[in-house]
């Protein structure tokens, strides 16, 4: 069985790698251990398909170090064991170990002293980022390398040599269709080549035409990861830009939530910022978001975009305040902290010091409700952030006046 043309294409020496100048660039980190000829334990993480594995390959190649290659989620820790006897009985070893992130506790504590030795020497590649998912002991004794997502240009650049290479002999592809592979690609590079070599074959002259490109693929790729850290970025991106009141960049997340089919995130989310972000600013939205969500999933795709877009704009422009559940936030202090003190006895159960309040004018009648600590609390902390909220702190501050 041929190697696809993404195996074929990974480069030999770090010079050959396109993008990441950051790392392999001329004296650069990367470049210079090489150069050196000094390789330490590392952790590379990014994007699928911008240039892990190329790294890890093109550095053991170059240096031509003794290595095997693992998978974290898919290798056992006998396999483990067998690499760390191999490094015993050839005086060391690179491993290189991919979805680094799915190392589990067992298979860590098994490499953490041969790490420390220097017997084996690591190169983990993940999608996510080690600081949140690999063992803080396994993280010290590496060094962590972020790479950066691939540029348009250096996605062109690496079809361009897949094109001059002699992997797809008599091809036949013009400027336009290499733009629209690189606008499909979203900078997946992997993906440049999968395409690329897909067209190829599935042509009867290996000439490459928009319209094959398009029977192929429609949908350009992005890094919508529902496991990793692409996925919490563009949900996080997507709430952030809705609290910053961009309409545009929330129609933007909400169009890549869609095209993943991610409705129940997208609900949830909308749920979240009409109390949290737009709260006592215009409580009138929560209602109408749960009415959105109800449309949409009767609907269903791909006609369940059009409530979502209206209710999205919505949240956007509408007027923002965060007191309520900060006014929430700060009770919830007290009380986890042990700051509670006893309830008044005036208002106790069945209390006969109770002064019912519909009893007086205004329904208002002065009298203690926190504990005696707290009796000078303010937790809520209203503002003039909207007409409604306006209202709220007029009559919260009369209240306060009344009381003294």
């Amino acid at each position: 069985m041929m190697d696809p043309l993404a195996i074929k294409m990974r480069p030999k020496t770090v010079e050959d790698i396109v993008g990441q100048e950051h790392l392999i660039g001329k004296d650069k980190v990367i470049y210079n251990m090489v150069k050196h000829k000094k390789l330490f334990s590392m952790i590379l993480y990014g994007k699928p398909g911008i240039g892990k594995t190329s790294i890890a390959g093109a550095i053991v190649n170059e240096l031509e170090l003794r290595y095997k290659t693992l998978n974290a989620a898919i290798h056992s820790k006998k396999d483990f064991d067998i690499v760390i006897e191999e490094a015993k009985l050839y005086n060391g070893i690179v491993l290189i170990v991919d979805e680094f992130h799915r190392l589990n506790k067992d298979k860590q504590d098994l490499l953490l002293p041969y790490l420390e030795s220097g017997l084996i020497t690591l190169i983990g590649m993940t999608t996510s980022n080690p600081f949140h998912k690999i063992n803080p002991a396994i993280r010290s004794r590496c060094q962590i390398f972020e790479l950066k997502e691939l540029s348009d240009e250096n996605v062109k650049q690496g079809i361009l040599k897949a094109v001059e290479s002699n992997y797809l002999k008599d091809i036949q592809i013009k400027q336009k269709e290499i733009e629209y592979i690189v606008m499909l690609s979203g900078g997946d590079l992997r993906y440049a080549y999968n395409l690329l070599e897909v067209a190829y074959y599935t042509s009867s002259d290996f000439h490459i035409t928009i319209d094959i490109l398009k029977n192929i693929n429609t949908k350009p790729q992005f890094f919508h990861d529902q496991n990793g850290d692409g996925h919490y970025d563009v949900i996080s991106a997507f709430q952030k830009s809705i609290r910053g009141s961009d309409v545009d960049a929330a129609l933007h997340y909400l169009a890549r939530l869609i095209e993943a089919e991610d409705l129940d995130i997208i609900y949830r989310r909308m749920t979240v910022i009409a109390y949290e972000d737009i709260g006592l600013a215009n409580p009138s939205i929560g209602p109408k978001v749960d009415a959105a969500i109800h449309a949409a999933e009767r609907l269903g795709l791909p006609e369940a975009r059009i409530p979502l877009g209206n209710i999205v704009i919505e949240l956007a422009l509408s007027p923002k305040s965060n007191t309520g559940h900060l006014a929430l936030d700060a009770a919830l202090a007290d009380v986890r902290g042990g700051n509670i003190g006893n309830v008044p006895a005036h208002i106790k159960t069945n209390a006969k010091e109770y002064k019912y309040p519909h009893d007086y004018p205004n329904a208002f009648v002065k009298q203690q409700y926190l504990p005696d600590q707290l009796k000078n609390k303010k937790y809520y902390k209203p503002k003039n952030s909207s007409k409604f909220e306006s209202v709220l702190k007029r009559i919260y501050d009369a209240l306060e006046r009344m009381k003294k």
